[in-house]
């Protein structure tokens, strides 16, 4: 049994990652763009999946629908902050101001946002139902995993991927 939830896991992930990046390339429009989106995402599930090791959580069916919800609020924080600099960069700023406005515009947002929600679901690591626990403790990860890789990595990326102006 274990075997194969770890396999449908795998196979569902995929799905998943491959339905992230597809809708990435339609609203981008760029590969590259696509690449500094999805990198954070990546890094914060194996990041995630090295959490689930290090606590002694196993794959399981109730694990992948957590991921799968971190991955959708992930690429959310990149949309956020991509699409303002692209707007910029389009615009004719330099990659730098284009950061700069997106973090103005739209930066207070996931922060605020990633916060929130880490705050909410964090509240369910304190449950005496372990899977409820388990669960916050992953989803508050992912989701402050994912707001400081889409405010710090996705422009790192982007440093070196997209066109500057």
């Amino acid at each position: 049994t274990n075997q194969v939830v770890k396999v449908a896991n795998s196979k569902i992930l995929y799905g998943v990652y491959i339905a992230v990046t597809l809708l990435s390339i339609i609203a981008f429009r760029s590969l590259p763009a696509v690449i500094c989106a999805m990198v954070p995402l990546v890094l914060t599930s194996i990041l995630v999946e090295a959490l689930m090791v290090f606590l002694g959580i196993g794959i399981k069916v109730s694990t992948l629908p957590v991921i799968a919800l971190g991955v959708g609020i992930g690429i959310d924080y990149a949309l956020y902050i991509l699409s303002v600099v692209q707007t910029w960069l389009r615009a004719g700023a330099s990659l730098s101001e284009a950061y700069y406005r997106a973090l103005v515009f739209t930066g207070r947002v996931v922060i605020f946002t990633g916060c929130t929600l880490a705050i909410g679901v964090g509240a369910w690591a304190f449950s005496p139902i372990k899977f409820q626990a388990d669960m916050g403790i992953l989803l508050t990860f992912m989701f402050l995993w994912n707001m400081l890789g889409a405010l710090i990595l996705l422009p790192a990326l982007a440093s070196f991927l997209l066109k500057r102006s």
